[in-house]
């Protein structure tokens, strides 16, 4: 028997799907039949309508998408849609040659100021070495009124952000056990750099100069419900000139 076995709207599918999860991690695990989402993905749609609601006539970049849930609507329903990963072994700015998609380190983008109106990311900050980097370089790409939307598990909650790794001229200090997620590119998987508490938003905040709402939805209606499924808006002014 399932843990959990409903029927409702998913915002992915805009239709009425059911949700069922086996076991009790509903994050992984309360997927939706017909598109196979779970509730990040649908928590990240919801807030994608809620603020971009005229997404499909956006110029939109997703960095590493996870070819579920959202990456998968918006590459088939927006026409200004693209997306990049990274390997460190290809010059970046280029199609990889030999898996075809675009070569970005969101350390150091590639696109001119001002490019999209809508930056996305699914579970990546919480892999980064510098996310400092990261996130003024997608306020750079962003203009004036856009909008970098993501989801990160926030782990720590209330306590602060605390780093398990970082880079160090020797290479890689592990400052805590190594923790590994799935990723997409590399088939070692991905190691999780920092346990991200609330405080993420001043930090990110603080070193991009955009403004950030952290939302949580809790709605089983729409199958969302589960640990670490916050979506982070962040808004870049759209009248106040870049002063960092």
């Amino acid at each position: 028997m399932a843990f959990i076995d409903i029927e409702g709207f998913c915002p992915i599918c805009e239709s009425e799907q059911r949700f069922v999860a086996e076991g009790v991690w509903l994050r992984d695990e309360l997927k939706c039949l017909g598109c196979q989402s779970v509730p990040r993905h649908r928590a990240l749609m919801v807030a994608l309508r809620m603020y971009c609601p005229d997404w499909r006539e956006m110029q939109i970049h997703e960095g590493s998408p996870v070819w579920q849930g959202p990456s998968n609507k918006l590459f088939r329903e927006a026409p200004g849609y693209s997306w990049s990963f990274f390997d460190p072994a290809v010059p970046t700015g280029v199609n990889h040659p030999t898996a075809g998609w675009r070569n970005e380190n969101l350390e150091a983008l590639t696109f001119p100021a001002n490019s999209f109106d809508l930056f996305i990311t699914q579970d990546v900050f919480e892999h980064v070495f510098e996310p400092q980097r990261d996130v003024a370089e997608i306020a750079r790409v962003l203009r004036p009124g856009g909008v970098h939307i993501c989801s990160v598990p926030i782990v720590n909650k209330s306590s602060p952000s605390r780093r398990r790794a970082r880079l160090t001229a020797q290479g890689v200090e592990h400052l805590m056990e190594p923790q590994y997620h799935g990723d997409p590119v590399h088939a070692d998987g991905s190691l999780v750099t920092v346990d991200w508490g609330y405080d993420i938003a001043a930090y990110l905040d603080r070193h991009s100069g955009l403004h950030t709402t952290i939302l949580y939805i809790d709605d089983l209606s729409r199958g969302i419900r589960a640990e670490a499924i916050e979506v982070l808006i962040m808004h870049k002014h759209p009248f106040l000139p870049d002063l960092r």
